[in-house]
């Protein structure tokens, strides 16, 4: 597989997802910057964490508006698979490539801890390694990450199958508690109607080694690796 990890002013999690895809999974990985038109051969496009351009304006606004969110616009648009992490999430609410909004936290504090995520769907390429009600481990690290959709869109997103991963406490039980932002429905992780493009605020690339407090953030790459696989062995068919 190759990856590609998308760099724009102020983001600060390209190394760590970097690392993760060279360093752990051992596959093929690049930098694209932010003022490119075009994409090249990747399998999965990776939009990281940080402050894009300071989070002025809004956290991602800026950034849905460079050059190449038009190509990665285009990309998903052909069915490539694209992940949106934290700031990557923020974007692309931005974008308008994922429904809904990330909104400041309902405490105004920055959360930096550990959380637990339920997993809600499991038939997407990147969570076919997993089961329906798994529980992943992964740190949160935002000051702008209470998702927000409106009683109409919350159905449909529910009726579609579009929400991904909800914060859940160690047992998997939905309370407020485990909710470090305010998110409505405790919703930490969406996708698009055709699962290939999804956004989640908590880190999976700093949950995929366990010297780290947890590997779990490892389910999602291995099921998009499963997915390819899956589509080569269909090839081959």
């Amino acid at each position: 597989m190759k990856f590609g990890v998308v760099v724009f002013p102020g983001s600060n999690c390209d190394l760590d997802a970097y690392h993760l895809v060279r360093d752990v999974l051992y596959e093929q990985v690049e930098y694209i910057r932010y003022d490119v038109h075009s994409l090249g051969n990747y399998d999965l496009i990776i939009l990281p964490g940080g402050f894009t351009y300071g989070d002025y304006l809004r956290s991602g606004a800026i950034a849905a508006r460079t050059p190449v969110i038009g190509a990665v616009k285009d990309f998903a648009g052909r069915g490539g698979l694209v992940l949106g992490i934290c700031n990557g999430f923020q974007v692309l609410t931005e974008a308008g490539l994922l429904p809904g909004a990330l909104y400041r936290n309902d405490n105004l504090q920055f959360r930096c801890r550990q959380v637990y995520v339920r997993v809600e769907n499991a038939g997407l390429p990147f969570t076919r390694a997993s089961s329906r009600g798994d529980l992943l481990k992964m740190p949160v690290a935002h000051g702008d990450g209470n998702y927000y959709a409106p009683p109409g869109l919350l159905r449909e997103l529910e009726e579609k199958k579009q929400v991904v991963f909800r914060y859940a406490d160690q047992s998997g039980e939905l309370t407020a508690r485990a909710n470090p932002n305010g998110s409505v429905d405790n919703i930490c992780g969406v996708s698009n109607r055709t699962g290939n493009v999804l956004g989640l605020m908590p880190h999976p690339e700093r949950a995929a080694q366990k010297a780290l407090g947890s590997a779990d953030g490892l389910v999602i790459f291995e099921s998009v690796a499963e997915y390819f696989k899956s589509r080569e062995v269909q090839g081959g068919a």
